[in-house]
């Protein structure tokens, strides 16, 4: 009995031990049966962790429209904001689609807006097209991104991009129109900066009877709207921002003598010889070639011009200045053609991924630094609040001083009032106009017969 009660105590033992093991492996059989293994057993190969998995790659397109040699600049930035974003999340890779900005925004975003696909990101103009695009469902709301990252109130002003309180674009940079000048064709000339309409003649003849082309202007291939620039600035000049904020709403008429008035000044510049007289045959870049080779004395173009007139193929570029319009004596003077009506839009069909690489390019894209950058390399007047303009000098701080002399600020082009379709009308009919087809009156009648269509 004895020696049985030992044999019975000892098997007790064992099996507690076993199940002791067990236990301590987190109960799986296999594994406490192999720790009873002898000590020389080879031992267990060693498990390797596991890979991380590689993010799943998608693309996404962003339409810009930096093809001209004069956008070189911004479109580096755009590439360095593109890499930053690309390296930011996981699996984006961006193509970038540069097309020409009017074909951009009359063909291509057009045709996409009114299909429903337009691309994740896109340029976009402020005004009538933004608040059309809105309406229709197919711009993303920024106002809560722009709070998430801080920068709800950073920027000049977002009015033409903002609808019934909502924000649908950003804009890229503010730019102001005006008269770039050859100071050193003035000098010879025995002129200088004219303040009044009667002094902008004077400086006209003298230059002219010098053999040299007054203002070099583009018009023809497309371009009307570089006529439309000097067009605007003579209507609102004369009547006041008011009438053409009354256009759409009928309270002003194209016909209203104002607008008449400056279709009649902008046909004495051509009628005497001081407009190129090529202009409707001229295409825009041929246009602003004109005068940063000193074939021209002035040139009536945006902020955004400077980085051609200081580029490479300029020879101009030691003589340039730019002055601010001057005034005709009417409710606009003392006022300058400007705003931020050229941005960055976004669809309002995006996935998650997509949306996160949306707020990268955003957070990225919309910095101080590339805010100077732009000022400094291009020309471009800042889109957002800075404390300074950095180390921007010459023509660029020539063009922001000609901003600031505007004492009753700026006002918007006209067509980010008016539809794209009277806005394309215009372009036509001054081209019209430049080439003698129609009278003033007439052109003023036929851009009402389009207001009142629409």
């Amino acid at each position: 009995m004895k020696k049985t009660k030992s044999a019975l105590s000892l098997a007790m033992i064992m099996a507690m031990a076993a199940t002791s093991v067990a236990c301590g492996s987190g109960g799986d059989t296999k594994t406490a049966s192999s720790s009873t293994a002898p000590a020389s057993a080879a031992p267990a190969a060693s498990v390797k962790p596991a890979e991380t998995a590689k993010p799943k790659e998608f693309k996404m397109v962003l339409r810009h429209i930096e093809i001209k040699d004069t956008a070189k600049s911004n479109l580096a930035i755009l590439q360095d904001v593109v890499k930053a974003t690309e390296a930011e999340v996981p699996g984006l890779k961006f193509e970038l689609d540069g097309v020409e900005d009017v074909v951009n925004r009359d063909t291509k975003l057009k045709a996409e807006m009114q299909a429903g696909s337009p691309p994740p990101i896109f340029d976009l103009f402020g005004g009538a097209d933004t608040q059309n695009y809105s309406k229709a469902g197919r711009l993303l709301d920024l106002t809560p991104i722009l709070a998430e990252l801080g920068l709800k109130d950073k920027f000049m002003n977002l009015n033409e991009f903002t609808v019934d309180g909502k924000i649908y674009g950003l804009p890229r940079a503010g730019y102001v129109e005006g008269v770039f000048y050859n100071k050193k064709m003035f000098a010879d000339a025995g002129v200088q900066v004219p303040k009044t309409w009667d002094e902008f003649l004077k400086v006209c003849e003298a230059i002219k009877a010098k053999g040299i082309t007054p203002i070099a202007m583009a018009g023809g291939a497309g371009d009307g709207w570089v006529i439309n620039m000097l067009a605007n600035t003579l209507f609102v000049r004369l009547g006041g921002p008011q009438i053409q904020e009354g256009f759409a709403a009928g309270k002003t008429k194209w016909t209203d003598a104002p607008v008449v008035e400056a279709f009649k000044k902008l046909d004495e510049l051509k009628q005497k010889g001081y407009i190129d007289k090529n202009v409707i045959a001229t295409k825009y870049s041929d246009g602003q070639a004109k005068f940063y080779t000193g074939q021209a004395a002035m040139l009536f173009d945006g902020s955004w011009a400077a980085g051609g007139i200081m580029g490479k193929n300029s020879t101009v570029a030691a003589d340039a200045s730019f002055f601010n319009f001057p005034n005709l004596g009417g409710a606009g003077d003392d006022m300058i053609n400007g705003g931020w009506s050229n941005g960055y839009g976004f669809s309002s069909k995006l996935n998650d991924s997509e949306l996160k690489a949306v707020k990268a390019f955003i957070k990225n894209f919309y910095t101080e630094a590339n805010q100077k950058r732009a000022l400094k390399e291009s020309g471009n007047i800042p889109a957002m609040k800075l404390a300074d303009i950095g180390d921007a000098s010459g023509l660029v701080a020539e063009v922001v001083k000609g901003q600031l002399s505007a004492k009753k600020g700026a006002f918007p082009a006209f067509d980010a009032l008016v539809s794209p379709a009277v806005k394309k009308t215009l372009e036509g009919t001054m081209e019209e106009l430049m080439g003698g087809k129609v009278t003033p009156q007439k052109a003023a009648e036929k851009m009402q017969a389009a207001q009142d269509a629409k």
